[in-house]
């Protein structure tokens, strides 16, 4: 014949035990639970080793009564919360554990109980933290962030400026070696035959007529046009440009 009650006396033992300051004994008025005998609490928080956990939020009490022929029939139970658990999540988790406490019926199945809470407890609320990290991030990703200056008629007009000013700067490096052809005694600065005209067809022309009376060539590469010289190119092209456009 099983002697239940020892059984249950051998089980607090090794809960208190294990658990040591996590469990004490209260008060059966306390318990929530309709019975007169012992009443046990066991605080429970999500499992140690969750890193998001290290100072919980999160905490409940699994209280518990042994019956007169626990372990063969399931303890009394009850859960409630010790911080941030909802009446909704108590009432999944109770039925939870009464579930499992028929599945193991016949053996002592406190302590079983006590770390299918653990691992309940971690599960739900990680998936919360998981759910609001993510809803976080989908809110930045909705977040449209200007770049750059805003595009105004006068910023544009001006870049456009700029940019055919360049352009003919380009066209004037490539021009035929003929075009370019001048004197030794009369070496032009890169500004000198830009604002000489002899970008012109007609002068590219007569330049190129020139050379064939013993007048040496100069071989126009990209080091005959200094960086100064190219930004005072630009300049006068614009200054030219400003000034047709207020003539017109």
């Amino acid at each position: 014949m099983t002697d239940y009650v020892q059984e249950q006396e051998m089980e607090i033992e090794a809960l208190e035990a294990i658990l040591m300051d996590e469990f004490k004994e209260i008060h059966s008025s306390e318990s929530g639970l309709n019975t007169s005998n012992r009443c046990f609490q066991i605080t429970i928080s999500p499992q140690e080793e969750d890193e998001e956990f290290t100072q919980s939020s999160v905490r409940l009490a699994l209280i518990f009564s042994h019956t007169e022929k626990y372990p063969d029939e399931p303890p009394l139970l009850n859960v409630s919360s010790l911080k941030g658990i909802h009446s909704g999540d108590l009432k999944i988790l109770k039925e939870k554990l009464e579930q499992e406490a028929v599945e193991n019926l016949g053996m002592a199945m406190i302590y079983t109980l006590v770390s299918s809470a653990k691992d309940w407890l971690s599960e739900r609320f990680a998936q919360e933290t998981d759910e609001g990290v993510e809803d976080d991030e989908a809110k930045k990703e909705e977040v449209i962030v200007p770049h750059g200056e805003a595009v105004t008629v006068e910023t544009f007009l001006a870049w456009r400026e700029r940019f055919e000013a360049e352009l003919a700067l380009e066209r004037a490096k490539l021009m035929p070696d003929a075009a370019l052809s001048v004197s030794k005694e009369k070496k032009l600065t890169g500004r000198q035959w830009f604002e000489s005209g002899r970008a012109s067809g007609k002068a590219a022309t007569a330049t190129a007529e020139e050379s064939d009376e013993d007048v040496d060539d100069i071989d126009f590469d990209d080091d005959d046009f200094e960086d100064d010289e190219e930004e005072d190119m630009l300049e006068h092209y614009l200054a030219e440009k400003t000034d047709s456009s207020s003539h017109s």
